[in-house]
């Protein structure tokens, strides 16, 4: 049984993973950046290529839609992060996903992974705007998707 409570909302119609093979990313992303896998709290929601295009527009202000999209948990005043355990939203376009996944010649569920681990790390506030938060980001994505058999996503690209 996982450590982690994993909310799955799902409003597109096409194929994703089991939810039982999110939270085990989830706990290898959560592994790679040093933090016990147990007890936390999130939220993913896999949508259709218009709800990502519009929340990408709203919070990013880029027009277009995404593979990932991560909304940390910020608390409300007087409850300390640590004490919610809840890391936040992460919202997946699976069919930019399955399009990604082609296009860079890499098993699907393997590309699930990777943006899996990819939003997790964001969620836990790394990231990836300068070269040196980018070679952080990508090495502990690299770790986390080892451990659970996922080729360096890097490597091929």
């Amino acid at each position: 049984m996982s450590g982690i409570e994993l909310a799955l909302q799902c409003v597109h119609a096409g194929g994703y993973p089991r939810q039982d093979e999110m939270a085990s990313w989830i706990e290898a992303a959560l592994g790679a950046a040093g933090r016990e896998a147990c007890g936390w709290e999130l939220t993913v929601r896999i949508v259709d290529e218009g709800e990502s295009r519009q929340l990408n527009a709203a919070y990013r202000g880029r027009d277009k839609p995404t593979n990932v999209l991560s909304f940390p948990f910020e608390p409300p005043p007087g409850l300390p992060a640590a004490e919610a355990q809840i890391l936040g939203d992460l919202v997946i376009c699976a069919p930019v996903v399955a399009s990604e996944a082609v296009v860079q010649g890499k098993p699907e569920r393997d590309h699930w992974a990777h943006m899996v681990v990819h939003g997790t790390l964001h969620l836990l506030g790394h990231d990836h705007l300068e070269d040196g938060e980018a070679e952080r980001m990508e090495t502990l994505e690299k770790r986390a998707l080892a451990g659970i058999g996922v080729p360096d996503p890097y490597e091929r690209e």
